[in-house]
């Protein structure tokens, strides 16, 4: 039996203007970045608000526009990192349908764990494996910010995914060893409504894709919805477009349909084109 998670946003009548209008954005700060990389964070967070607004207007993800926007922030989420992790010359990266000659940057604060698992799940959900893999093999200790600013279950839940993604041993251990490190016990930094609606889901789904629990895979992506909901519900989110999209529990479910998992959930949050990759190829990736 399939679940039905509605979503929280009532649809804007300019949606799809307003989605295009921050693409035409994201455009033109992309055409920038040979001149100067500086505000490639801003580059790739105006990237990831349009593909929500796009999401928001397109709740199957039916149209072309909202793949193209989610292979361009998949792009940029990967320039971020390259960018940064030289320190001299230019970097090649190909985005928005050419490669382009990027200024390297060296490190920077913003190349932190919060937007590498936003480059890695964009990657998931494009399929696009030769990227995953190069984020991968970023050190964690490049991704590190001060203390204070993560909790250390964030660190061992890149270092997860990282071990997944390049076959290194040690996975099974890794995770149990995250999972308990995200409970509300040991996590002193993120808010209990962050970590409980939005940080741990994605954890537990991709603990069921790893242990092959096909059958508790749907009721448990429904029940992520169903707290992303929540949370992006509360008034000061509730008109804003940045909840559109349910990205970590996406970035499982297409780990677990590629994986011919029945995921049987239907949901704005998880757009059914983004999940089943039915735009896969349109674009240079």
């Amino acid at each position: 039996m399939t679940v039905t998670v509605a979503r929280h946003l009532q649809p804007r009548p300019d949606g799809q203007a307003f989605a295009a209008r921050l693409s035409e954005r994201v455009n033109r700060r992309v055409d920038g970045l040979e001149e100067s990389s500086s505000m490639i964070d801003f580059a790739f967070s105006t990237a990831l608000l349009a593909l929500q607004a796009h999401c928001a207007a397109d709740p199957e993800g039916a149209r072309l526009e909202t793949w193209k926007a989610a292979v361009t922030a998949m792009q940029l989420g990967s320039a971020l990192f390259a960018v940064t992790g030289a320190s001299e010359g230019t970097v090649e990266c190909f985005i928005n349908g050419r490669p382009r000659a990027v200024p390297a940057v060296g490190p920077q604060p913003y190349a932190d764990a919060d937007h590498w698992l936003s480059a890695f799940w964009l990657a998931l959900v494009c399929r696009e494996r030769e990227r995953m893999t190069q984020l991968c093999e970023i050190p964690l200790d490049r991704l590190r910010s001060p203390d204070g600013v993560y909790d250390e279950y964030v660190y061992h839940w890149i270092d997860v995914q990282q071990t997944y993604q390049l076959r290194r041993p040690g996975l099974v251990d890794k995770l149990i060893a995250t999972i308990a490190d995200a409970s509300p016990e040991a996590a002193a930094v993120t808010p209990p409504g962050v970590l409980d609606g939005l940080m741990y889901p994605p954890i537990h789904l991709f603990y069921l894709v790893v242990r092959e629990r096909e059958e508790e895979f749907a009721p448990a992506l429904g029940e992520a919805l169903d707290l992303h909901k929540s949370y992006w519900s509360a008034e000061e989110w509730a008109a804003k477009p940045d909840g559109a999209l349910a990205l970590g529990p996406l970035a499982m479910a297409c780990l677990a349909f590629d994986r011919e998992f029945p995921v049987d959930v239907e949901s704005p949050y998880i757009p059914k084109y983004l999940l089943s990759g039915g735009w896969l190829g349109e674009f240079p990736a």
